[in-house]
């Protein structure tokens, strides 16, 4: 599932190329899963109206929009395989695309998703907001008072979006990897020092992150359909029996809460 850097990376692309554009029309598919509000609806508030921006909320990508009855947001949640992709009205049209806004600088702007777990909805009279704190944002000593005294693991409370909003396996493994602290550990036996440790490297990994692209796993390409680099950087993430880039140590797999964990056994204590 795309984690932040690659819906950060998405959502600077869709606004370099749309911010400014019209919405003329929409085609919506059969797939009422997808929507979070009706078909109708979403077609009514995209017709006509103006990109704004778009722009990252959490994990979420939001454009907000300059619509005939005020101001409104078209909210897309990629899941697992959801594609933004800007093209041509000549392009072939991918299979599983079942959104196609139309703008007027004769673009298409698409929204493609094999497994059809992504999310659309629009917003009218109210803000869309993530659940948790914005990791790149989050103050550091905010940071350390919202993982302090609790008793499950790290890993696990860094995977909490009520918590922070946008961090998935990927940064959450890389992150620990770099603060040296394992993913088992029990939040609330981090000291403050600990923490900021932690915290800092957050900010390190989702930022090179950022620059690099994101990381293409498997179906992850930004909105011009070019896959990330960060994937090429990774310390530990999918890493199982390979030496440690620091100790040569084999890096080490495990299981919390049905999702896998990696480390090295003697950077991270």
């Amino acid at each position: 599932m795309p984690e932040l850097p690659e819906v950060e990376t998405i959502a600077r692309g869709l606004h370099k190329r749309l911010a400014g554009d019209r919405i003329d029309e929409v085609w919506i598919a059969d797939k009422s899963e997808l929507l979070k509000s009706p078909a109708y609806e979403i077609a009514r508030v995209l017709r006509g109206a103006q990109i704004e921006r778009f722009r990252r909320v959490g994990k979420h990508i939001v454009g907000d929009l300059a619509s005939a009855n005020g101001p409104a947001q078209w909210v897309i949640h990629l899941g697992m395989t959801g594609r933004c992709l800007v093209c041509k009205p000549s392009e072939e049209h991918a299979k599983h695309t079942h959104v196609i806004a139309t703008l007027a600088s004769g673009r298409e702007l698409r929204f493609v998703d094999p497994r059809r777990f992504g999310r659309l909805e629009v917003l009218e009279g109210r803000e869309f907001a993530a659940p948790g704190e914005d990791p790149i944002t989050v103050r550091a000593e905010r940071f350390v008072q919202m993982f302090r005294g609790r008793k499950t693991p790290i890993k696990s409370a860094l995977l909490n979006q009520s918590l922070l909003s946008g961090i998935g396996n990927i940064y959450a493994d890389e992150s620990l990897f770099r603060a040296g602290i394992r993913p088992r550990r029990r939040a609330a036996s981090l000291t403050r020092i600990d923490l900021l440790k932690l915290y800092s490297a957050i900010q390190q990994v989702l930022a090179e992150a950022i620059r690099a692209g994101g990381s293409s796993i498997s179906d992850y390409v930004d909105a011009t359909g070019q896959s990330g680099l960060f994937q090429l950087e990774h310390r530990v993430y999918q890493r199982t029996g390979q030496p440690c880039v620091v100790c040569g140590t084999g890096i080490k797999r495990v299981v919390l809460a049905g999702r896998s964990s990696h480390y090295c056994p003697r950077c991270q204590r």
